[in-house]
C-alpha cells in the first residue's frame, strides 16, 4: 500500500520495505544479479550446483539435527553420522573429491562436537527473526542462537577456505540484523555475534554496542531504499539495464546467472562448480 493511503485514519500510513540480509547484500554486490534473482518472472534459468554450497547445507543440516538432540547425545561420533545422514555430492568433481570431503566434514563435525559446552543452551535453530523500523522489515533465519547468562548470542556457521577474522564478524551486517532481530523477538538482550568456522575449528566473536548495531540497521534502510525505488521505476516501465546495473568483478565467475549477463561473462572466466572449496 503506498505511503499517504489512509485507512480511515487521519494519519497517513507508510508502507515498510520488507528485506532480508541475502537481499541486501545481493543489491550490493551486483543490482543485476538482484533483478535476476528476485524481481524477473518467469525466473531465468541458473547454474549448477555448486560444490562449496552443497558443502554448507550439509554441515548446517548437520548442526541443526546435533542440537535438536539432547546434550548428552551431542557426542563426536553423532555429529559425523549425521554428516552421512545428510550427504550430498552436488557439484563435486567426481565421487574421489565428494568421498573426500565428506570425511573431512565428518572431521569438522567430530572436532565441534567434541569441544561443546555440556551445559550449552539454544533457544533458537534456524530460527526466523524480524524486525520492523521506521522504513524497514529486516528478518531472515538466524543458524543458531544461544543464551549465556542473561543474553543472546547469534552464532553462524562457516564453511569456506578463508578463515574469518572479527572484524569480519564486526562488518557483518546478516550478522548485527539478526541480533537485533533476535532482541526484538525473544526480548532479550543480544549484543555479541560469532563466526564459527567449521574448517579450522576458529571462532570469530565481536560484541556490538548501540551505535555499530545502529549503523547496520541505517544502511540496511539505505540500501533498501534504493532496490525498492528501482523496482518501483521497473514496474512503472523503466529500463532495467539502466535501473539494475551489473557490477563486474572476479566473483562473476561463479555468479550462478552468469549466462544472462554478457559484462559478467566479460569480466571472468567461468569457475568450475567445485572451485572454492576448503583447501
Amino acid at each position: 500500500m503506498d505511503g499517504g493511503t489512509q485507512l480511515g485514519f487521519d494519519f497517513p500510513t507508510t508502507r515498510l520495505v520488507r528485506v532480508t540480509p541475502s537481499k541486501l547484500a545481493t543489491w550490493d554486490d551486483c543490482p543485476r544479479r538482484y533483478r535476476l534473482t528476485y524481481l524477473d518472472r518467469p525466473a531465468p534459468s541458473r547454474g549448477g550446483a555448486r560444490a562449496g554450497s552443497t558443502l554448507g547445507a550439509v554441515v548446517h543440516l548437520a548442526l541443526r539435527a546435533l542440537f535438536d538432540l539432547p546434550p548428552a547425545r551431542r557426542t563426536p561420533e553423532a555429529a559425523a553420522a549425521l554428516v552421512d545422514r545428510y550427504w550430498s555430492s552436488e557439484g563435486f568433481r567426481d565421487a574421489a573429491q565428494a568421498d573426500e570431503y565428506r570425511e573431512r566434514a565428518r572431521g569438522w563435525l567430530a572436532d565441534y562436537a567434541a569441544e561443546l559446552e555440556p551445559d550449552a543452551e539454544t533457544v533458537g535453530l534456524e530460527r526466523w527473526v524480524s524486525v520492523a523500523t521506521d522504513r524497514i522489515v529486516a528478518e531472515g533465519r538466524a543458524d543458531r542462537i544461544d543464551r549465556r547468562g542473561d543474553e543472546l548470542v547469534v552464532v553462524d556457521y562457516k564453511t569456506g577456505r578463508r578463515r574469518p577474522t572479527p572484524d569480519d564478524t564486526a562488518a557483518s551486517q546478516a550478522l548485527a540484523l539478526y541480533a537485533v532481530a533476535a532482541e526484538r523477538t525473544l526480548h532479550r538482550r543480544c549484543t555479541q555475534v560469532e563466526l564459527h568456522h567449521l574448517p579450522s575449528g576458529e571462532v570469530a566473536a565481536w560484541r556490538h554496542d548501540p551505535a555499530s548495531l545502529q549503523g547496520h540497521v541505517r544502511r540496511a534502510e539505505t540500501t533498501a531504499e534504493e532496490l525498492d525505488s528501482a523496482a518501483g521505476a521497473l514496474a512503472a516501465g523503466g529500463g532495467a539495464d539502466a535501473l539494475f546495473p551489473a557490477r563486474p568483478a572476479p566473483r562473476c565467475g561463479r555468479c550462478d546467472v552468469r549466462r544472462h549477463c554478457p559484462q559478467g561473462r566479460a569480466a571472468a572466466p567461468e569457475e568450475p562448480p567445485w572451485a572454492g572449496l576448503a583447501p
